[in-house]
């Protein structure tokens, strides 16, 4: 079996490899392929792959490193899309440019987010038309590109019959940080419940071993102020002693706006990235527009595999910081298993909501548990939700149909209403002014706007 990894230059490919490479058995896979546009990027990632299945793991792995479409889709079986469209130095300008106008700046909500779908639409569609060109004819795209909202909006309306699956790692992620800080040995033993959309979700239950651990959550957070593994709040309070730059990191911030969330709003457990829409002007108050979260990363994982690479390549020996490896890979790959085998293991998936959200529209692309097997996802149906959530969930749907009904027909007007919208921007004369800043910003990645 292939798997074809689209934006194989990302600095997530290492771990997403290995994650692969150690569930060999269940997939019977045989072939790696990466692929993208960036070769110079690809080339220095791929050492570190090829490392990983020939060194360290001393696997039989064909590794295929390529730019052409159909040496990377040809006879596939599943290909992840991981694209980043204008890299880092794009995500760069999403963040500072409504951070100039005292509005939330980040990569996948709000009006940098917006930004990012804008490149992303289409990029998109080209690799669900090569996959349909050149992969085997059942072939899934498991897509974790972001924003995945209205990549999978666009999806959606304009290539409805593909075999793409949308997916998201955060809930996952989130899950992680609390089975660490409950000290629970394996995540994977906590079984949640979850609605939304994504990146703007709840969880509504959390059990371990059958019993409910929500309310040890919410104590854990009302002692330490946080949602954080005891050991990262030591390290925390050492880089605030030292005045150290990583104790102002703009994730610190969000996973303290969890307790804060939280104790407004107690019924459910929020999704980090609420963060961003129910204290936006507070999360914009602590952030710094000279230096935010695109210039962290820049600073930390980019350079720390870029530079393990060019350690490797004098020294033959591979730094322990060189790539990223943890829930992400592993929550892919089980996915993967799981279309594979017909294991019906539940995961939470982004699909077109027909019903299982009554009280949402038929077409919303909402974020709900699901059992994957064979055929792709069973979703599990839902009751009508909570006003509250269902307001802010509706405000953020039509804002993100707005964008990709934007993107398609060329339209200044939706995307300005888009905007608008959003509940991280203030006003229209605010929402145009961001607008007007990204057009020239985002020149030759976004559709012409008339």
């Amino acid at each position: 079996m292939i798997i074809t990894i689209a934006g194989g230059g990302s600095t997530f490919t290492p771990g997403i490899v290995k994650s692969i490479a150690l569930r060999q058995k269940e997939l019977e896979v045989s072939e790696i392929r990466l692929f993208d546009i960036d070769k110079e990027r690809q080339d220095k990632v791929a050492v570190v792959v090829d490392w990983i299945l020939k060194e360290e793991l001393k696997t039989n792995i064909k590794l295929t490193v390529t730019t052409d479409e159909k040496e990377a889709y040809s006879d596939a079986s599943f290909v992840f899309a991981q694209i980043r469209v204008g890299k880092y130095a794009m995500r760069e300008q999403d963040e500072k440019i409504p951070l100039k106008y005292g509005c939330v700046g980040q990569e996948t909500c709000g009006s940098g987010g917006f930004a990012y779908g804008l490149r992303t639409i289409f990029p998109m569609l080209k690799v669900i038309d090569d996959a349909e060109k050149y992969a085997e004819k059942d072939h899934w795209i498991l897509n974790y590109s972001n924003p995945a909202a209205i990549v999978a909006e666009a999806c959606r309306k304009l290539r409805p019959n593909a075999r793409v699956i949308n997916i998201c790692d955060m809930p996952i992620a989130i899950v992680d940080i609390i089975a660490e800080s409950l000290k629970i040995a394996n995540y994977s033993e906590i079984e949640y419940d979850y609605f939304g959309l994504n990146h703007f979700g709840w969880f509504t239950s959390m059990t371990h071993n059958g019993r409910d651990i929500l309310p040890d959550v919410k104590a854990y957070m009302k002692k330490h102020k946080i949602l954080l593994p005891e050991s990262h709040i030591g390290k925390i309070n050492e880089h605030k002693k030292a005045n150290n730059r990583h104790a102002v990191s703009a994730w610190v911030h969000v996973w303290e706006a969890m307790y804060e969330m939280t104790e407004y709003f107690p019924d459910f457990l929020p999704n980090t990235y609420l963060n961003y829409y129910l204290l936006g002007k507070e999360s914009v108050e602590v952030s710094n527009p000279d230096r935010t979260r695109a210039n962290e990363v820049m600073d930390t994982r980019e350079k720390d595999l870029f530079d393990g690479v060019e350690h490797f390549l004098k020294t033959g020996e591979i730094d322990g910081k060189a790539f990223y490896a943890g829930a992400h890979g592993d929550w892919i790959s089980d996915l993967t298993i799981a279309l594979k085998n017909d294991t019906r293991q539940r995961f939470l998936v982004i699909v077109e909501n027909k019903g299982a959200i009554p009280n949402m529209p038929y077409d919303a692309m909402v974020e709900v548990p699901a059992y994957i097997g064979k055929n792709g996802p069973e979703v599990i149906a839902k009751d009508n939700i909570p006003l509250f959530q269902q307001g802010l969930m509706m405000q953020q749907v039509n804002s993100e149909k707005l964008i990709v009904e934007g993107a398609i027909e060329g339209s200044y007007e939706k995307i300005l209403q888009a905007f608008t919208l959003s509940k991280t921007i203030p006003s229209a004369r605010v929402a145009k002014q961001i607008l007007d800043d990204m057009i020239i910003a985002n020149k030759g990645y976004w559709p012409e706007l008339k």
